[in-house]
């Protein structure tokens, strides 16, 4: 908006009263056309989300006036305020929260040059204001127009990210398209949320595919919320809209400290850490190869049965979450026995040891709960790499310097019960159920493997086998044979899990790990 030759040089009045002309311009946007086709698509526009994902009343703008400088092509015809995306901060329960979102009205919400810059700043805000970042994405990639400069401008928003990893939670929240290079953004940061038809994600579009590879492919089956939230793991958490998706990023905020000096927000909780947990005898069945749904487990542990799972549809043989115990955030992950019988495979080892990762960055304390037969054997999982994907989780737990407590419920076998928190790697405490069976294997296969020769050359094999696995399971796989060892601290009652965990975690508040001076480590990656 061109100020008026008239006003040059006026009263102050006059110029406040085109400020606020100008401000409310800016505010509405590019017109109720453009927001009638926003909403007729089911989404909401860009002040729309931060009204409700910031407390109300709390959002201050910053460069709300600012415009592109670009020309050519046409682009020097349109030059709104803002510039196609909507840069400042707020609050989330009180604590100080920043948050960018992509103007889909204007440009589609590409990326340029001024844009770009707008993002660069408030970026920097939050990482030296110390506050979490939110990122509402919804825009068509680079502004064409402006050729490299816009791409520069992501070149910078992928090196903040990585700046700020670790030191403030970053959450890409997806309600629209997210092509191209605006899609590595998201995935550099700690949380992807989408929302199902509306969010869509690729590198390259179903015409590129179509074209290069001759697939014909929807852009909701290339890059959709439920392909990312099942197949490729991108992302964290999918909703069927975008109040219910604004209103989880709010939880998700709730859980996590502001940054890495901090610890995550404590919240007096009315459910007893004493509480005691009688059901949980009556979920687990005793008989290792009987399955349960571990969720359950957690629910009766955790105040309140709240458990927020993150990628609950990826890799569902093993569960991770946040959760609070005694009004303490913890971290939880669990094997799952009613997916894949709970092993460690690729896709398990991934997400595992990327949120174990996470949780260690920001102090969140760890509970491991384990029951697990081992890794899931095959050709396609040795050759797709198990060893090095399996090395990540451990190198995650072994590197990981918060409060660690390992609760064994039944069977935990091999490598796979070294690499999910034991003693040996560095837990803090180790706990286990009357019900536990740790040994390198089951009882039935280390039988036949130690004694293969008596039970070939037995007139009665079968005899011979029933009872050399009995004599194996009473004298290496005992409840206590463990804790005899000093690999597990105690075997508690299930009744009192809860308590003892709350008791544990309380203890472990105060804990201060030194880490070795290096540049960094070499991750198995």
């Amino acid at each position: 908006m061109t100020v008026q030759p008239e006003l040059i040089g006026g009263d102050t009045r006059a110029r406040v009263s085109e400020l606020h002309a100008t401000k409310e311009l800016a505010r509405h946007g590019p017109g109720e056309r453009a927001t009638r086709t926003q909403h007729a698509k089911g989404k909401l526009t860009a002040r729309e989300r931060i009204d409700l994902l910031l407390d109300a009343g709390s959002f201050a703008e910053v460069e709300q006036l600012r415009r592109h400088r670009a020309v050519g092509f046409g682009i020097e015809e349109r030059k709104p305020h803002t510039d196609g995306v909507i840069t400042g901060w707020g609050t989330v329960e009180g604590r100080t929260v920043f948050v960018y979102a992509h103007d889909f009205r204007i440009f589609g919400g590409a990326l340029g040059e001024a844009h770009a810059e707008k993002i660069h700043k408030i970026m920097d805000m939050a990482l030296a204001a110390g506050a979490p970042l939110v990122a509402l994405n919804d825009g068509a990639g680079a502004r064409i127009q402006e050729g490299v400069s816009a791409l520069a401008g992501y070149g910078g928003i992928f090196r903040r990210n990585v700046r700020a990893s670790g030191v403030i939670p970053q959450i890409s929240v997806i309600l629209g398209p997210c092509a191209g290079g605006a899609a590595y953004s998201p995935a550099l940061t700690d949380f992807v949320f989408m929302v199902r038809g509306t969010s869509q994600m690729f590198i390259t579009g179903p015409d590129v595919v179509k074209a290069v590879t001759g697939e014909d492919v929807t852009q909701e089956r290339l890059g959709g919320a439920d392909m990312h939230a099942e197949l490729s793991g991108v992302s964290h958490f999918v909703y069927d809209d975008e109040w219910t998706c604004l209103s989880e990023v709010r939880c998700l905020l709730s859980l996590l400290p502001s940054n890495n000096q901090q610890n995550p927000p404590f919240a007096r909780s009315a459910d007893p850490a004493d509480r005691r947990t009688e059901a949980l005898s009556d979920l687990v069945p005793a008989e290792g190869r009987l399955p349960y749904d571990m969720r359950r487990v957690i629910e009766e542990i955790v105040d309140h049965g709240d458990f927020l799972e993150v990628h609950e549809r990826w890799a569902p043989n093993i569960l991770c979450g946040l959760a609070r115990l005694g009004g303490q955030v913890i971290g939880v992950v669990a094997n799952q026995p009613i997916a894949l019988a709970g092993v460690l495979d690729i896709r398990a080892s991934e997400k595992a040891a990327r949120f174990v990762r996470l949780c260690d960055a920001f102090s969140i304390p760890l509970l491991s709960l384990v029951d697990v037969p081992g890794f899931l054997p095959g050709v396609d999982q040795e050759h797709g790499g198990v060893i090095r994907h399996g090395a990540k989780l451990l190198y995650a737990y072994c590197e990981a310097t918060v409060p660690r407590v390992q609760l064994i419920l039944r069977k935990a076998y091999g490598g796979a019960y070294i690499v999910m928190d034991s003693r040996s790697i560095g837990a803090d405490l180790s706990y286990a159920w009357p019900t536990n069976e740790i040994a390198v294997m089951g009882a039935e296969g280390a039988a036949n493997v130690i004694f293969r020769k008596q039970i070939a050359e037995a007139a009665d094999p079968e005899a011979v086998r029933t009872r050399v696995v009995k004599d194996y399971r009473s004298e290496l796989m005992h409840p206590y044979y463990a804790a005899e060892r000093g690999l597990v601290d105690d075997v508690i009652d299930p009744a009192e899990t809860r308590a003892v965990l709350a008791r544990a975690f309380r203890m472990l508040r105060t804990k201060h790990a030194e880490q070795p001076s290096r540049k960094h480590a070499n991750t198995p990656l």
